[in-house]
């Protein structure tokens, strides 16, 4: 068993509390409702852009690393995350003062809404400590082991932003 950097020692703690604490917050405040605030209805075609930013973002940060360019690979996952960060903020805000939009479409393509929305919600839900481990694991230059676990945070990852957009554009035309 190889020893615990004390970066990673360090970060463990946050990594336990934000995986946790991060969908326990969201779905408390997705049930609070600011009585009398205006409805923030621009704010899903913006954090749905944020998804797809983020998307092509990932890959790119990709196609950085395996051309050996490090510093713009560190760049553009750092900006994942920050992006991650704001899609949260905006999401979370949107529901705390906008009713849930219900799927208004039928048979097969609302069968393949609701498997695109659960699997997206279970893997967002996933994809928080994958995230942070990875980050720490190149934090405490521990590249291999970084190296190792980026190769199941990525799809997740990536897995999550694009259908984030999917979700999107199909709920989209039952805004009210």
């Amino acid at each position: 068993m190889e020893a615990t950097t004390d970066i990673e020692k360090k970060y463990k703690k946050w990594i336990i509390v934000l995986s946790i604490a991060i969908p326990l917050v969201v779905a408390v405040l997705f049930g609070v409702k600011i009585e009398g605030a205006e409805p923030l209805r621009f704010l899903p075609p913006i954090y749905a852009t944020i998804n797809g930013i983020t998307a092509v973002l990932l890959v790119a940060a990709v196609i950085a690393i395996k051309n050996k360019k490090v510093k713009l690979h560190e760049m553009l996952m750092k900006t994942c995350i920050g992006l991650s960060v704001v899609f949260l903020g905006m999401y979370v805000a949107y529901h705390m003062t906008s009713e849930s939009t219900e799927f208004g479409g039928e048979g097969m393509i609302r069968t393949v809404y609701f498997f695109i929305l659960i699997t997206h919600i279970v893997l967002s839900i996933v994809i928080i400590p994958l995230v942070l481990i990875t980050f720490v694991k190149a934090l405490a230059k521990r590249f291999d082991k970084h190296k190792k676990i980026a190769k199941i945070t990525f799809p997740i990852w990536l897995y999550v932003a694009v259908t984030g957009v999917i979700v999107y554009l199909m709920i989209s035309p039952y805004y009210a």
